[in-house]
């Protein structure tokens, strides 16, 4: 098992063999989540001028569902809708590497810079993509990018209207504290 911070920076730099490493190192789902927490928790504080303390608590609970069900989106389309001939990937795989993809989301806590806020977090949220374009290839065993991508499109656009609905079901989740 890798060391956690060592791994946070390698994913952030798109290191490669670090995306094959912990798809398979079983023992590093635990990294995976603290990964993805982090970067929630980075995001609420650096938005809590528009959020509130609140979106920190909520963010953060959307951020790991909203990773579980992004990971199955892409498992199911990466492995049963848009397979290459060496395709071979479990859910937990996913979950790692997709995890990790998050770690450039740590740098969103610099959002709580008034004047950074709208850069930090477009380009964050670009690195996050590329980082997770990174992890879905190499955890579906791809050759090809351009699947990935489609993948990561596919997968986004239904989490997309996902969390539409479920937005509209419960009317958002109300006014910052």
């Amino acid at each position: 098992m890798g060391n956690l911070k060592d791994r946070i920076i390698r994913a952030a730099k798109l290191d490669v063999n670090l995306y094959e490493e912990v798809e398979a190192d079983r023992s590093a789902m635990g990294q995976a989540m603290a990964v993805v927490v982090l970067s929630a928790v980075a995001a609420g504080i650096g938005s809590v001028g528009t959020t509130g303390v609140a979106g920190i608590f909520i963010g953060t609970l959307a951020a790991l569902v909203g990773w579980y069900v992004w990971a199955y989106i892409t498992y199911y389309v990466g492995t049963k809708l848009l397979p290459e001939p060496q395709t071979k990937a479990d859910l937990g795989e996913l979950l790692r590497t997709i995890g990790f993809a998050s770690s450039p989301g740590l740098l969103r806590v610099l959002g709580i810079i008034p004047f950074l806020s709208g850069i930090i977090f477009i380009a964050t949220g670009i690195w996050m993509l590329i980082a997770m374009v990174i992890a879905v290839r190499q955890a579906l065993d791809y050759n090809s990018t351009p699947r990935a991508i489609g993948v990561c499109l596919i997968g986004w656009i239904i989490q997309m209207v996902i969390i539409w609905i479920v937005f509209s079901i419960f009317g958002g989740f109300g006014k910052p504290v």
